[in-house]
């Protein structure tokens, strides 16, 4: 079978995919190139979106990055590509991070990727409560087959350490608003209505706060006299997952985040919502922490689940902006 053409409407499927990635605060902190030579699409790190109090190791904007990739190797599978990534650490090019290469054909019925290319368009962070509902076991298992397809592991803790960990998050949601550098941070990436901005999180896409105080979701705006929404009951029985590698280079916070995209659309498939609580990871001894007893178990994120109302839509970057200059569709050579 002939192998397709990386032509200008593939490529710009291929971007529109890629930007629709969660990014930490929506900070949506890539670009992308074409080397069509290689027939790859280069991935790099937009190291003007950082977040030095939040993040200053950068592991939250690999983990951006990843899902990203993630969306790629969807993309490119649905489109019929057997996508070829190789994640990179070159001296030369330290904003490179990842290759994805357009060969051969889709592995079809050995891959299950190109199923979850619907999912890309309907996955939304819901910051709303969830009915408490339980969701299946078989669901579950396949939200954790999916962070093991990607090299990572997921885990969905019991009743108490449940509680355990939204005690940790709580410590760092609580440590967060009173450091003024993180909240002012926090806050410089919330748009309000018509503010035409295609990064940051707009107010309206902001959830309640707890009354019960069970879930700690993040309060993006601080003491801002921001309109908010009232707190109201959260689900009685939240249900989380750790996200978590062995090891914590680069690499490994890459591979994190495709692992977690991939959760993200396969509970999406099964209509489950999808929130992530990252607040105690920002924090070395609460993150340390969140691994409790595992062994070699470095946390990346932890993800709340559960039945609910779909989340708000997040602006995205129109995915010729997000293109370096002479790296778009139609350039020649190496981006």
């Amino acid at each position: 079978m002939q192998t397709r053409e990386v032509d200008a409407p593939a490529v710009q499927a291929l971007l529109a995919a890629a930007v629709a990635a969660p990014s930490i605060h929506n900070t949506q902190p890539w670009r992308f190139g074409l080397d069509p030579e290689s027939r790859s699409i280069l991935v790099r790190v937009d190291r003007g979106r950082l977040l030095p109090a939040t993040d200053p190791r950068l592991r939250a904007q690999y983990l951006s990055v990843g899902a990203a990739v993630l969306n790629l190797r969807v993309a490119a599978e649905h489109l019929g590509w057997d996508p070829v990534v190789r994640l990179c650490s070159a001296a030369d090019d330290p904003d490179l991070l990842a290759t994805v290469q357009l060969t051969g054909t889709a592995a079809g019925a050995q891959s299950s990727l190109r199923d979850l290319y619907g999912e890309i368009e309907r996955r939304h962070t819901s910051r709303m409560p969830f009915t408490g509902r339980g969701v299946p076991d078989a669901i579950v298992t396949e939200m954790t087959g999916a962070a093991r397809a990607e090299g990572a592991q997921l885990d969905v803790p019991d009743i108490v350490a449940t509680r355990r960990l939204l005690r940790v998050t709580a410590v760092a949601e609580s440590r967060n608003a009173v450091h003024p550098a993180r909240a002012s941070e926090v806050r410089t990436w919330i748009t309000v209505p018509g503010a035409d901005a295609a990064y940051g999180i707009p107010v309206t896409a902001l959830g309640p706060r707890d009354a019960s105080g069970r879930v700690p979701v993040r309060d993006f705006v601080g003491a801002l006299p921001a309109p908010r929404l009232p707190t109201l009951p959260f689900e009685r029985h939240v249900q989380v997952a750790l996200l978590w590698t062995s090891h914590d280079r680069p690499e490994d916070w890459l591979r994190a985040g495709q692992a977690l995209q991939r959760v993200l659309l396969t509970a999406t498939a099964h209509g489950v919502r999808t929130s992530m609580l990252h607040q105690a990871m920002e924090w070395p001894d609460l993150r340390e922490a969140m691994a409790g007893s595992r062994q070699r178990c470095c946390p990346q994120v932890l993800i709340r689940f559960g039945y609910g109302p779909d989340g708000a839509r997040t602006p995205r970057a129109p995915a010729d902006l997000v293109s370096a200059p002479g790296t778009g569709p139609d350039a020649e050579g190496t981006a």
